[in-house]
């Protein structure tokens, strides 16, 4: 379908903002940068829990939300946000973890994982993995009834569909993994990359840009950058994904979709059609993202 309207805005408003783009960036813009939030408003509003803490994993800082007000305990969602391995935080994506927790009633965990350049591929990977495991190992401290999920945006995807498999692979049993608009394949070569190659927000020159901040020199084909490269997707936890129509990333997300399909794994794909990459973060600008949050908090009720 033609690009959604809100959509158009935001491409838009993306473009006029616009000046020399990410590969103008060293390492002390790519840090102020980091620093600001344009689209910080539109986030959605930073509701009051009854729980929210700072705490560490392991090494690794993590915020934990809970709405419910009790002190029973509760199935846990992981979250890792995106922003190409090289932006992002859990200061910045607050918003969604909130959200998360109030339409789930699950206790959210988001992770702080180590960013890029400064901290290349497999840091972020190591990280994701380190919270993950700290969550069985430790599941009185974040009062989890032992029911745990993994979700994650665009580069967040990516981590949270490796540390479904690296679950798999330590004996570990994932309830679900939700992949929203994933980074499964460095290779960049799918149609939608072609297809959606400029003008949508996140354009291809983009994407090479963040595999070169994060996982420059490494094989392409190493699952735990690539995983849509994994040989074996059998066993893994019970997915969501979801794609967007006008996304680079779109494709390989499909394609990861089917892979579990067909080695058996209960999956279910949603396409956003006429939606850019991006969208499920920013409520204030897309209807779609209130959508796909419903759908997913439904989704995650029926497995946590």
């Amino acid at each position: 379908m033609p690009l959604h309207p809100q959509a158009r805005d935001y491409v838009a408003q993306i473009q006029a903002g616009s000046d020399e783009g990410l590969a103008s960036l060293d390492l002390a813009a790519i840090q102020e940068m980091r620093a600001t939030d344009p689209m910080a408003v539109h986030r959605g509003p930073l509701t009051k829990l009854p729980f929210v803490r700072d705490e560490v994993a392991e090494g690794v800082p993590i915020r934990i939300y809970r709405a419910d007000p009790g002190d029973g305990p509760l199935p846990v969602l992981v979250y890792f946000h995106g922003g190409g391995w090289v932006f992002g935080s859990v200061k910045r994506n607050d918003a969604t973890a909130r959200d998360l927790a109030i339409r789930t009633g699950a206790v959210v965990v988001s992770v702080d994982y180590r960013l890029a350049p400064e901290n290349p591929f497999p840091a972020a990977v190591d990280d994701a993995w380190t919270v993950v495991r700290d969550l069985f190992a430790r599941p009185a401290f974040y009062q989890s009834n032992g029911s745990v999920a993994v979700l994650g945006d665009s580069a967040g995807a990516n981590l949270a569909a490796v540390a479904a498999w690296q679950a798999r692979d330590a004996g570990l049993t994932l309830s679900h993994q939700v992949l929203v608009y994933p980074v499964l394949d460095a290779a960049m070569d799918t149609p939608s990359y072609t297809e959606n190659a400029t003008g949508y927000g996140l354009d291809a020159a983009d994407m090479a840009w963040f595999y070169r901040q994060y996982a420059d020199g490494v094989d392409p084909a190493d699952p735990r950058l690539s995983p849509l490269r994994l040989p074996d997707v059998s066993g893994l936890a019970p997915a969501t994904v979801i794609t967007a129509e006008y996304d680079v990333l779109r494709d390989e997300g499909e394609r990861y979709a089917a892979r579990l399909t067909e080695a058996g794994v209960p999956t279910e794909l949603r396409r956003y059609d006429g939606a850019v990459h991006g969208f499920f973060v920013l409520p204030g600008l897309f209807d779609q993202a209130v959508e796909a949050r419903d759908y997913v908090a439904q989704r995650l009720r029926g497995h946590l």
